[in-house]
């Protein structure tokens, strides 16, 4: 699977051309069924092509601009590792894809900017967290959504980080630095499922997840995403003493991890992290509905987009399944729809999340009639 960081998107959002085109689609990762992944993409580009051939594009324009995508049909490798759905997103100098831990309805959007709705879910942190498995032997770093996990490949991410994630290198590191020897024993393992270790033992846990600590952000990068640890109990006291992580749960997996699958982990992992992720879209609900009537909360789009692209919009809520079309004057802080847009309309629900998201404001995807008034949109500014 791949990973979408809040970098990328703020590159995507500054991306506008004459012509942006934004494809979505569910994905199958295992069994018989992924034979009909790359036969849906393959339909996916047919409809976006007929499209814009009805718009009165010529044909080799539209070959040219497809044939980065066209690639990915015929490229066994590339449909051997789906998550569950596909994002891809090209104009005529840009190319990017995303197989994500995300179930994305079939969708063509033509656009002079990338659609981005779809994604809400991934950047809000709604159905994403992360497991953190602690034991001896090794760390495990999982990366799941309510229907789904995977482990992240550490190693290729950043090697460094994959080294440290071994106790024994990491001891033999410590060793070559400090000309300290490890004095592991056979019994000192069983300190983990319950006694305390010497001082000695403690020190170089510490460090080992201080390591860890120090270079995990490079994975989870700008991620708010919550953590749920797994782990003996005193394993996970420790690597709490270490954290600086600040969605870290303080509920965690106790008992040896390596015993159990990355979908076990999932299984347990998931009630946790959910309880966190709910708590934080209740709350800020709560606060929203709270400061109804003041000047700090809207449910205008027009007033939500001159604060969204001017930074003002701390929490953002967005009708996942509406649209609304039309397209804004930044200048004149306007709203305009129709002729007045002089074909360049957009949706403005997709262009307040961007905004919102660059600016390094929170958004939540919510379902239709959650927000007062059954309102597609609403905001709470900073100030």
């Amino acid at each position: 699977m791949d990973k979408i960081t809040r970098e990328e998107l703020k590159e995507l959002s500054a991306h506008s051309r004459e012509l942006c085109v934004s494809l979505f689609m569910p994905a199958f990762r295992a069994g018989r069924e992924t034979e009909q992944n790359p036969i849906r993409f393959k339909n996916l580009l047919k409809e976006a092509e007929n499209r814009l051939s009805a718009s009165g594009a010529r044909p080799p324009e539209i070959q040219e601009l497809f044939k980065p995508a066209r690639s990915l049909v015929d490229d066994p490798l590339f449909w051997q590792h789906q998550g569950d759905g596909l994002a891809v997103f090209l104009s005529a100098d840009y190319f990017k894809k995303f197989r994500l831990p995300l179930t994305f309805q079939e969708s063509v959007t033509l656009a002079r900017r990338f659609h981005f709705t779809p994604l809400l879910p991934y950047f809000s942190g709604e159905g994403r967290f992360y497991v953190l498995a602690l034991s001896r032997n090794m760390i495990r770093l999982l990366e799941g959504s309510r229907h789904s996990v995977d482990e992240v490949d550490v190693e290729s991410l950043l090697p460094s980080l994959g080294d440290a994630f071994r106790f024994d290198r990491f001891e033999k590191q410590l060793q070559f630095h400090t000309g300290t020897a490890a004095g592991r024993s056979g019994g000192r393992a069983a300190m983990f499922h319950g006694h305390d270790p010497s001082d000695e033992e403690k020190g170089r846990l510490l460090r080992w997840f201080g390591k860890i600590d120090g270079d995990l952000p490079e994975i989870l990068r700008g991620s708010r995403s919550p953590l749920v640890l797994a782990g003996v109990e005193y394993l996970l006291h420790l690597y709490r003493e270490a954290n600086s992580y600040p969605f870290l749960l303080e509920e965690g997996i106790p008992g040896n991890p390596d015993e159990l699958r990355p979908e076990e982990l999932h299984a347990r992992a998931f009630p946790i992290a959910e309880k966190a992720l709910s708590r934080a879209a209740g709350q800020a609900l709560e606060k929203y509905a709270g400061l109804s009537g003041s000047e700090s909360v809207s449910s205008n789009v027009e007033k939500i987009l001159e604060g969204a692209h001017h930074g003002r919009v701390d929490v953002l809520f967005v009708d996942s399944g509406a649209r609304m079309t039309g397209c804004f004057d930044p200048e004149e802080n306007r709203v305009l729809t129709g002729e007045s847009c002089r074909g360049e309309e957009e949706d403005l629900l997709n262009l307040a999340a961007v905004q919102t998201l660059v600016h390094g404001g929170t958004v939540y995807g919510v379902s239709s009639g959650s927000l007062p008034g059954g309102e597609p949109l609403g905001a709470v500014f900073r100030f």
